[in-house]
């Protein structure tokens, strides 16, 4: 079985991972836009208000928020662990508070797409951003300094057992 690790698609696994970030951010930030900029908050917490959802002035902030810039967090690969976590579990709530009864088709008011998004976002928290990322950016440079760091206390320690 043929995976991104093997060598013939390890040259896609960046690509594949940014244009995975792009659509799964961008439909995340649209539903969190739709809720503060299209509808608005008062109407977003009625609406949670309605379908059960505990503390709704707060929830629909919260979850607006939540997926507006976590999900812009996720196109430009920032904080993409801590983004994709966080809206994950928003998944989750959603999948168990909301559609978890009316079955799984979205059609119905099912659990698929936000399954979907939710399964998505914890995969790019598991694997990562790839290269293409602010991610990869900032932390090629920490990771440099912990390695150099290393080799140095390494270089130390064998000077002194000599």
């Amino acid at each position: 079985m043929a995976t991104a690790s093997t060598p013939r698609l390890a040259p896609l696994r960046d690509p594949l991972l940014l244009i995975a970030r792009v659509v799964v951010g961008v439909v995340f930030m649209a539903h969190g836009w739709q809720k503060i900029g299209q509808n608005g908050l008062e109407a977003t917490t009625q609406g949670f208000s309605g379908m059960g959802v505990p503390m709704p002035e707060i929830a629909a902030p919260v979850v607006a928020y939540a997926e507006l810039i976590g999900g812009a967090l996720l196109v430009l690969g920032l904080l993409t662990g801590f983004a994709g976590l966080v809206l994950a579990i928003d998944m989750v709530v959603a999948a168990l508070l909301v559609h978890a009864s009316a079955g799984i088709f979205v059609t119905a008011g099912g659990w698929e797409l936000v399954g979907a998004l939710g399964a998505a976002a914890l995969m790019l928290a598991a694997v990562g951003p790839g290269r293409l990322a602010l991610d990869h950016l900032f932390g090629s440079k920490r990771g440099s300094r912990r390695r150099a760091s290393a080799r140095s206390a390494s270089t130390a320690s064998a000077g002194a057992s000599s």
